[in-house]
């Protein structure tokens, strides 16, 4: 029989309804979620109930404390696999942490919900019991985190909350999904080939995404300076482009030693210098900002954080894959 390690972390997959018809978040225990549930027979599932929180409460801490909640559980060898549940307003960032923290080769499953267990038509059921059914599957093996959701298989680097509540809630632009359950069965498509992992060594910085738009200055990268950032994640446009008044403090930034990286706002395509003029790609590579492939921000951010934490020497190279 397989043995999978139910995780809870809250979200609106554990929400009950308040008395003004409102949801509380991360209302019931992980048991509470499991009984509700019709989780596979011929799977063993152990609960683990770690938070009750709304997903905007999960930091870098919470999820520091539930890395080292999963590799406790990894070190029962009977473990097949890892199943999280989360909030998922931020599941797509956790994902990825847990992603680039996790050396075991054994599948970890992160999955919530877009409507809460009382709902109608909810999808807590289906999406934990695929998530199970994931976790236990020999396939996921090696794969890195996935996450779970409307029967749809997904790369943690790549999967993204599209819709605020559609229950087909979640996409990876450009890259597609990896596989799916389908009455029971998992099926794999696609899988990664490179897998990466770090080992924080000091306390997680602080680093700030600022997203550029027309008339944009360095108010908000000044402000990030002042408050003790020590990575910037800049969000520009297109191939990585910025307004040029915006310069002037990114390069302020730079000599003050703060590593800042370049990511776009489009859904698809990489960061690139095409273009030379003041606050482009080429101009800025030439400063000293670090072009970020085709990460999105909020990836990007997870990515320099654990990085600066883990006193690893950053530079274009660590953002190829």
């Amino acid at each position: 029989m397989e043995k999978i390690s139910l995780i809870t972390t809250g979200g609106t997959i554990a929400s009950k309804e308040t008395a003004n018809g409102m949801l509380a978040s991360g209302a019931l225990t992980g048991h509470e979620l499991a009984s509700l549930c019709e989780l596979p027979s011929d799977i063993e599932v152990k609960v683990v109930d770690l938070f009750q929180i709304s997903s905007m409460s999960m930091s870098f801490e919470k999820m520091q404390q539930l890395q080292s909640a999963i590799q406790k559980e990894l070190e029962d060898p009977e473990v097949t696999g890892i199943v999280v549940t989360h909030g998922t307003d931020t599941l797509e960032e956790t994902a990825y942490f847990l992603d680039i923290t996790s050396k075991d080769q054994r599948p970890i499953v992160l999955t919530g919900s877009q409507r809460s267990p009382q709902e109608v038509g909810t999808d807590v059921y289906s999406n934990l019991r695929n998530s199970i059914l994931c976790a236990a599957s020999d396939l996921i093996r090696d794969v890195g985190v996935v996450v779970v959701f409307n029967e749809r298989i997904y790369s943690a680097k790549y999967v993204k909350k599209v819709h605020a509540s559609n229950l087909q809630g979640f996409e990876s632009f450009g890259y597609g999904y990896l596989g799916i359950i389908d009455n029971d069965v998992v099926s794999i498509y696609q899988k990664p080939l490179h897998r990466e992992c770090y080992d924080i060594q000091n306390r997680i910085p602080r680093v700030d995404i600022i997203k550029c738009h027309t008339g944009a200055d360095g108010l908000f990268i000044d402000a990030a300076v002042a408050n003790g950032a020590k990575g910037i994640v800049l969000e520009g446009v297109g191939r990585g482009q910025v307004t040029p008044v915006m310069v002037t403090s990114i390069q302020a930034a730079i000599d003050k030693g703060i590593t800042i990286i370049m990511t776009t706002s489009a859904e698809e395509g990489k960061v690139y210098p095409a273009y030379d003029y003041e606050g482009s790609a080429f101009d800025l590579k030439q400063r000293g900002v670090i072009l970020g492939a085709d990460y999105d921000s909020k990836k990007a951010r997870i990515k320099l954080a654990v990085m600066l934490a883990s006193e690893n020497p950053i530079d274009e190279t660590f953002f190829k894959y």
